[in-house]
């Protein structure tokens, strides 16, 4: 049989395909956030239950990301995607199902396992289709992912505010967000492994390949969670800030997160990765510091951007990283996507426990010296292996497809 290949008009569709799964999967999270209050009512739990429960997304993505790669390997990156990202978007419908604090956490389980598969694919497959086309994609397809969670959170906020169900509305998101999902699945390359490429384990520890590079999404992810879930927090017990102004500094937060991972893939191929982290550190440093010494909301919320601005890139380049670390992409992947779930899920308990302790502004401190190891540590990114950017291949120019 002979060998089957792509044009670059066939991988850059691919490109724009798997962008469209990020933005989907995005927009599952934002649908979600924006009604956990009418859930917590739903299923009738306290605030300390309701943190239990949201514990359990964490968890079970935790337990079923090292399937993902078996899964890519035994039905191809086409299919392995389709039917992730569809369990994925049809797991939106199960909290709010939920009528007490045990289904509760058994539909987060479930919710947190699709999730963290379909992450670890459509990442996977970002990393080989950078691969081909030879310069970076993986920061613009993250800010797809922050693109698609703003439309999921503006949509939940007007559904909200109009006091719907949200079992209607996240049944009717979910049925949309499938539909494109899996309409977009069919211009994804359809790439396969090698006849004499084993098959990676069903459950593995994170190669040592990925634990360096995990540590640094660590960090970026931790002052991620901190930010978003404490800045309106912090403006308002700290600064004491209105409602309105607390609010306004976790939105540019958001965005200056999402607009800097739009431009992040032409600044990493202008100054490689690890020039770019670095840069990226010692702005959300700046950032971090501007919070801690703030007198006042405006320099906070100046403080909270550049946090954002800072942080934006890191974990694109870490999943970037991981794909170029090893012989086994998707197991490299899915360690650091496990590291990076679990700073998601510690980074806004740690904030808490580090205030009551002592203070809001000590934790942000903790921050602060997170943020400087991106800096230090962004070596960690250097590129080996396939290329993580540079040169772009000629617009026509054949490239091998992995199918058999």
């Amino acid at each position: 049989m002979g060998e089957v290949v792509y044009d670059q008009r066939e991988v850059k569709r691919s490109r724009y395909a798997v962008a469209t799964v990020f933005a989907v999967h995005g927009a599952v999270t934002g649908s979600f956030a924006t009604r956990v209050p009418w859930i917590q009512d739903h299923a009738s739990v306290s605030a300390g239950q309701l943190g239990l429960a949201l514990a359990f997304p964490a968890i079970g993505a935790s337990v079923a990301m090292p399937l993902a790669g078996s899964v890519s390997h035994r039905f191809g990156a086409r299919a392995a995607l389709r039917g992730l990202i569809a369990l994925w978007t049809l797991a939106l419908t199960l909290p709010a199902l939920a009528p007490n604090l045990v289904t509760l956490c058994m539909a987060l389980f479930v919710y947190g396992a699709t999730a963290g598969m379909a992450d670890v694919a459509m990442n996977a497959l970002g990393v080989e289709i950078e691969s081909l086309l030879d310069k970076s994609i993986m920061s613009g397809l993250h800010g797809m992912w922050s693109a698609g969670a703003l439309v999921g959170s503006a949509a939940g906020t007007v559904a909200a505010h109009l006091g719907s169900d949200a079992r209607l509305h996240h049944a009717l998101a979910a049925v949309a967000l499938t539909l494109i999902g899996v309409a977009a699945c069919q211009w994804v390359l359809d790439l396969r492994p090698t006849e004499d490429e084993e098959p990676p384990p069903r459950f593995a520890l994170p190669p040592k390949s990925a634990l360096l590079i995990g540590a640094i999404g660590f960090c970026a992810v931790f002052a991620e969670g901190a930010s978003l879930d404490w800045s309106a927090v912090y403006l308002r017990d700290v600064l004491d800030s209105s409602a309105g102004v607390a609010a306004a500094s976790t939105t540019g937060f958001t965005l200056t997160m999402a607009i800097a991972r739009f431009a992040g893939d032409a600044v990493v191929d202008r100054f490689g990765p690890v020039r770019t982290v670095r840069v990226s550190g010692a702005l959300a440093t700046l950032g971090a510091l501007l919070v801690v010494v703030a007198r006042n909301a405006p320099m906070a919320m100046a403080g909270f951007a550049l946090l954002g601005l800072g942080i934006a890139v890191v974990v694109p380049l870490c999943f970037a990283a991981a794909g170029r670390s090893g012989p086994n992409p998707s197991q490299a992947i899915a360690g650091v996507a496990t590291i990076t779930y679990t700073s998601g899920l510690i980074a806004p308990s740690a904030i808490g426990a580090v205030a009551d302790a002592t203070s809001l502004v000590t934790s942000f401190v903790l921050v602060t010296v997170l943020t400087l190891g991106l800096a230090s540590f962004a070596n960690v990114l250097r590129a080996s292996g396939r290329t993580a950017g540079g040169k772009v291949s000629p617009a026509d120019a054949p490239i091998p497809d992995r199918r058999p």
